[in-house]
């Protein structure tokens, strides 16, 4: 759980050009299935230190996607609202399509 939060949240910082220091706060949600970690932790490893941080459970909605943690932060950015990525890893793309871009993945050679 911690790898794949850590990966979220970088990709969250890389994708927009954000510095922890943009943050004013992070609000996590993961479904009732995740009980190994709070993610927020995984932040709080990444320099989160002094920004709030908070975590709550997903709504278990029938026939919702299982393993699921999602992030909204709230970020001081110069970013109009259109040029916000929306970062949406593995299999969570499917949450939001509208959302996702589709960017280039590596080969395993490079």
């Amino acid at each position: 759980m911690l790898d794949r939060v850590t990966e979220m949240v970088t990709d969250v910082m890389t994708s927009n050009g954000l510095d922890v220091e943009d943050f004013i706060s992070v609000i996590f949600t993961a479904t009732s299935d995740l009980v190994a970690e709070f993610p927020a932790y995984a932040a709080r490893q990444l320099g989160f230190g002094e920004v709030p941080l908070i975590c709550a459970r997903e709504l278990e909605i029938e026939g919702s996607m299982p393993r699921v943690v999602r992030m909204m932060a709230h970020v001081e950015t110069d970013l109009p609202r259109s040029e916000i990525t929306h970062v949406y890893l593995h299999g969570a793309a499917a949450l939001r399509s509208d959302l996702t871009r589709v960017r280039a993945v590596p080969d395993a050679g490079e």
